[in-house]
This record gives structure tokens, C-alpha cells and sequence, in this order.
């Protein structure tokens, strides 16, 4: 009885610790297409990151990309990992109203909108799949401007 219960708390155990969903890992194309689906055994922790996020406040203006040296809307990073951080200055009454994050076959992912009174935005790309994404800013004078971001 003994060694019927040992193996059985055994087994439960292997089967357990095979559910762990970090040891099943995710390839995906960069289009965002999942490619490959591996189980890894003796692997450490598939969620760790070297990179910790970054406040907007704690970014140096030499981080941050942009569009033209004369332009005044900064992001960083890309690639992104986590969360992407806009910055731009407000310029004779023409404001950002809302920014749409789209996906590289055109669908709408997320809208931000009345940021008339903002000049920051962190956008958060953790929960998306690796793949290119096209980020709008949409200006209170109809303006728009683009971003081709990279999500790793």
C-alpha cells in the first residue's frame, strides 16, 4: 500500500510540475504567427527578463527616438518588450487627442483617447504577440503621424 501511494504523490508531482507553463515555449514569426511550440525540461524560468521597464520619468532624452531632429514626438524603445513610452511637446494648439495601436493586417488593438491634456503615454505591448505594429497619433487639427514598432 505504502509503495502504491508513493508512486501515485509521484506521479501527481511529474504531472504537476509538467503543467508548469513556463516550461512550454512560444516561438512566433514576425508577422506574429505562432511557429513553433517546445516543451523544455531543464530550462530556467522563460519569463525572465534582463531589461527592467523603464518610468517615463527615468528615460534620458538620448534614449528616446525621433521622428526628425526637428520634430517633437520622441518614443522608446523599439524593438519593445513590455511597454512602449511616447513623449511629445505640445505645439502652437495642435495636441495629441488619441493615439490607435494597430496590428500589421490592419486591425485596431487599442484606441487612447482624450489626451489633449497629456504629453506622455506608456503603451503596454507585454500582453501582444511578437510581430510589427503601427502605432497613429491622431492631432486635434487632423493631422496624423505614424510609428512602425517592433515587439519582441
Amino acid at each position: 500500500m505504502k509503495l502504491a501511494l508513493t508512486i501515485l504523490i509521484g506521479l501527481l508531482s511529474t504531472m504537476l510540475y509538467a503543467q508548469n507553463p513556463d516550461r512550454i515555449l512560444f516561438h512566433y514569426d514576425a508577422a506574429g504567427n505562432q511557429t513553433q511550440r517546445s516543451f523544455c525540461i531543464n530550462c530556467s524560468n522563460s519569463r525572465v527578463t534582463d531589461e527592467t521597464p523603464k518610468e517615463i520619468t527615468d528615460i534620458e532624452d538620448e534614449d528616446l527616438v525621433k521622428f526628425s531632429p526637428d520634430d517633437v514626438i520622441s518614443y522608446y524603445p523599439n524593438p519593445v518588450k513590455e511597454e512602449l513610452y511616447l513623449k511629445w511637446e505640445l505645439f502652437n494648439e495642435n495636441k495629441v487627442s488619441s493615439i490607435e495601436v494597430f496590428s500589421i493586417n490592419g486591425q485596431r488593438i487599442n484606441l487612447y483617447s482624450n489626451l489633449e491634456k497629456e504629453n506622455t503615454k506608456n503603451i503596454p505591448f507585454q500582453e501582444y504577440p511578437q510581430g510589427t505594429y503601427l502605432v497613429l497619433l491622431n492631432y486635434t487639427n487632423g493631422e496624423q503621424k505614424s510609428i512602425t514598432i517592433l515587439k519582441q
